[in-house]
This record gives C-alpha cells, sequence and structure tokens, in this order.
C-alpha cells in the first residue's frame, strides 16, 4: 500500500477548507433571496424608497437626499439599510440605470456595514411572467430592443436572474415592508413562506400564483385604501403574527400627501408618485433611531406623526385612487 505523506493530507485539508470557504461565499453574494433571510433586527437607519417605474434622475435624487449616496451615486450610507420596496420596472425609460445602480450598491454597502434590500413589486412579476403591456419603449432600446429585453428578463438573463434572487417581504427591527401589503388572507404564511411562494412562481413562470394573485402581498390596496376602522382591525392581527409594530408599503401613491400614515401609524405609505409622468416629489422614508422622516430633494426633511394624542387611528384623507375592486387590481 503506498504511503502518502503527512504534508500532503495537511494541504488536502487546507484545500477542502478553502473550497468550502469559497461555495459559502458564492451563496451569500448570490443574493438575499438565495440566502434565505428575512429579518434584520438593531438596524439604527433605514431609508425606504417606493415605486421609482424607470425614472433613474428622480431616484438619484431622492438617494442624495437621504444621505445614502454621493454625487458620484457611491455609497456613504455607512450602516444604513436601504429599502426599494419594489416597482423599479415600467412605465418610465431608464429602469435599466436603476437596476445598475442598485446592484452597485448591493455590493459598496456591505463593506461600510448597510446593505440594500430591493424587493419584488407587481411590476417585476408581470415582467418576468411575460405581462409587457407598461414597458416604455425606450427602457426596451436602453437594452438593445425587444427581444434583448425579454431575454436580460429571462431566468437566464442578468437582470431576470437578479430579480428572481430577492425577497417580496422583509423586517427590519420591528417594521415589515412589503409592496402592496399583507392582508389577514395571507397573514397566516410566514415571511419565508410567501417569499419562496412568489420566487417560485417568476422562476417557473406560473402566472396563477401569488405572485400575480390580486388579493396577494404584490396586488392589494386594500391596507392603503379602505376606511380606517377596517385598516386597524386588519393591522393588528397580520402584525402581532409577525412580531411587527408597523407596516410600509408603496404600490399606491398620493401625490399630494407624500409619504403619511394611517392606522395611527401602522401603516406607513411611501409611493409619492416619484416617477415624472405622475409628478410627484423625489421622496423617500428615513428611520433614524426609531423616529420617522420623510425627506425629500434637495433639502426638505420633517417628522411623521404617527400616533395620534387620542391613541385612536388618524383621520384619513379621502383616497386618491379608485377603492373599488377593480382599483385595487390595477397595476
Amino acid at each position: 500500500m503506498l504511503k502518502v505523506p503527512t504534508w500532503v493530507w495537511v494541504l488536502s485539508a487546507a484545500a477542502a477548507v478553502a473550497l468550502l470557504a469559497g461555495a459559502a461565499a458564492v451563496v451569500f453574494l448570490a443574493g438575499p433571496g438565495i440566502g434565505g433571510q428575512e429579518t434584520w433586527t438593531g438596524v439604527d437607519r433605514i431609508v425606504a424608497v417606493g415605486d421609482v417605474h424607470g425614472d433613474f434622475d428622480q431616484f438619484v435624487k431622492a438617494l442624495r437626499a437621504a444621505q445614502v449616496i454621493d454625487e458620484k451615486n457611491d455609497w456613504i450610507g455607512g450602516k444604513t439599510h436601504l429599502v426599494q420596496t419594489g416597482d423599479v420596472l415600467d412605465r418610465g425609460p431608464d429602469s435599466r440605470k436603476v437596476m445598475d445602480l442598485l446592484m452597485k450598491l448591493e455590493e459598496e454597502a456591505p463593506k461600510a456595514g448597510g446593505m440594500v434590500h430591493p424587493l419584488i413589486g407587481n411590476h417585476e412579476a408581470m415582467v418576468l411572467l411575460g405581462d409587457l403591456s407598461f414597458v416604455n419603449p425606450e427602457e426596451e432600446k436602453a437594452f438593445g430592443g425587444p427581444k434583448e429585453y425579454r431575454e436580460a428578463m429571462s431566468t437566464q438573463g442578468k437582470y431576470g436572474r437578479w430579480i428572481r434572487s430577492h425577497n417580496a417581504v422583509i423586517k427590519i427591527n420591528d417594521l415589515v415592508f412589503v409592496h402592496a401589503g399583507i392582508t389577514e388572507a395571507f397573514a397566516r404564511q410566514s415571511l419565508a413562506e410567501i417569499n419562496k411562494a412568489v420566487r417560485d412562481d417568476l422562476e417557473k413562470g406560473n402566472e396563477h400564483g401569488i405572485a400575480m394573485d390580486y388579493s396577494g402581498p404584490l396586488w392589494d390596496r386594500t391596507l392603503a385604501l379602505v376606511d380606517e376602522e377596517e385598516v386597524s382591525t386588519q393591522l393588528e392581527a397580520t402584525l402581532k403574527g409577525y412580531g411587527a409594530h408597523r407596516m410600509v408599503v408603496g404600490h399606491t401613491f398620493s401625490t399630494k400627501k407624500g409619504i403619511f400614515a394611517r392606522a395611527g401609524g401602522r401603516l406607513i405609505r411611501i409611493d409619492v408618485g416619484m416617477f415624472s409622468g405622475f409628478g410627484g416629489p423625489a421622496a423617500c422614508l428615513v428611520v433614524e433611531n426609531g423616529v420617522f422622516y420623510e425627506v425629500r430633494h434637495p433639502d426638505t426633511k420633517h417628522k411623521l406623526q404617527l400616533e395620534a394624542r387620542s391613541g385612536r387611528p388618524q383621520a384619513s384623507q379621502p383616497p386618491t385612487q379608485d377603492v373599488s375592486a377593480a382599483g385595487r387590481k390595477a397595476a
């Protein structure tokens, strides 16, 4: 029997350890969706941006106002967690530039102790499942044309793989972030179950699952539009189940009110109609050591009143969008 020198076994063991470490690094770099993490705690500063819809210039203005990027669009946010609640795609011409910036920041932020969380919205689901009815022709040109755009968003395409690796819902401290909202019907599912179901739909091309369910977390406008009493009732049970105190949503915009709260501050709406076609401001939510602010470009920052003095839910202004069943399904 051939005797193998001890030094060979030592080198082999070292190589195996290095190989395992490399594999672990690959898993980590593959994205939060692949890693399977949905919850983060002990975060002192959070910046949350609602629907962008291909408006790169407005997105950049909001990020600069929140002091997470500099004039060169490099990360300066330190340990900030940046959340983008979905709907980067459609309507505007520059979704590719927005995604490229988010990809860059995903790499830069962890080096400073921060993190970037691009969530999946209903327009990401639509595009990845073949509904291109809201795609701007200029958006397709940015990829080289309609064919190239479809290839980029496929399961093998760079941008399609990137989107499919992300979460649809996350929890940071005691805040749940999701595109449209989690109603009682879906609150029985854990965050991990919701994320897996959405990613599975997008990976398998399933048009009849949670990703395209009009009553699901990517679509339903109930929490944003129905009366305060119903919102409070639904949120009470939903948030308790997730061990959270508030929910932050995009999807349903109000250009008149900007970022505002409902149900005594339990629901925070951050879709300000940032896309230039909607006429809203470049604004985002900033949470610093538990204090909530709306920050607008270029230099406006005001504290949000999240709890009514009486302890009852704050009154809500009339909704700016259709509250009918058809309206809640509108893209």
